[in-house]
């Protein structure tokens, strides 16, 4: 039986919801937002500073580094260790920690570069989720109660943070189906038989689809 299950998704396929769905079923740990808390926990800085590098790639950092924003504003959000992660530390860590995750088995992972990072464990199946942009808006709409508005705006932001990560990566072929085990086109099935045909492949073993 397969040890991990990694999840990468277009925003608003569901990445989360048939994730939370499998680990579950399969009796899993859920891995996503402790990432963060890891990361930050190897770096010695707080939670909302790894969020801010994941929201900001690129962004608020490269002021920073260029001098338009004041180094007191990086300081109040580092612990009192005086820690510090910048986006190189940042991947460097996502390697070490989604590697530990990787190491000690019986997780679903969700995204953050997983299946780069675990691509030549044999023990881990890669997922990847996709859906057409219309029905991507509706399942933020209904999901978190977004309006129309909101909804656009909200998978527009993810997906440009999606790309952001992956630069950071040095990787731009995110979706490209060769990288998976199994691609799963929201649009076209249902969460319940999407969960059943991923366990059955975590089930039977990575090795019978590589």
């Amino acid at each position: 039986m397969t040890s991990v299950v990694t999840i990468s998704r277009q925003f608003g396929a569901g990445g989360i919801t048939l994730g939370q769905m499998i680990s579950k079923k399969l009796g899993y740990s859920f891995v996503d937002r402790e990432i963060v808390q890891m990361v930050a926990k190897e770096a010695k800085v707080s939670s909302n500073w790894v969020e801010h590098i994941e929201k900001e790639a690129g962004g608020a950092l490269l002021k920073f580094m260029s001098g338009l924003v004041s180094k007191r504003f990086f300081e109040r959000i580092l612990t009192d260790d005086k820690g510090f992660i910048d986006e190189e530390i940042y991947v460097d860590l996502l390697h070490e920690v989604i590697g530990k995750v990787g190491r000690e088995g019986k997780a679903v992972i969700i995204g953050r570069g997983s299946q780069y990072i675990l691509r030549d464990n044999p023990d881990v199946i890669h997922v990847l989720l996709v859906a057409d942009e219309e029905d991507r808006i509706r399942f933020m709409e209904k999901k978190y109660k977004l309006t129309t508005k909101q909804a656009i705006q909200t998978v527009a932001t993810m997906a440009r943070r999606r790309i952001s990560l992956y630069k950071k990566f040095g990787k731009e072929d995110y979706d490209n189906p060769n990288l998976y085990h199994l691609v799963l086109n929201m649009s076209k099935i249902d969460f319940g038989k999407a969960c059943d045909l991923v366990c059955k492949l975590a089930q039977t073993g990575s090795t019978i689809a590589s």
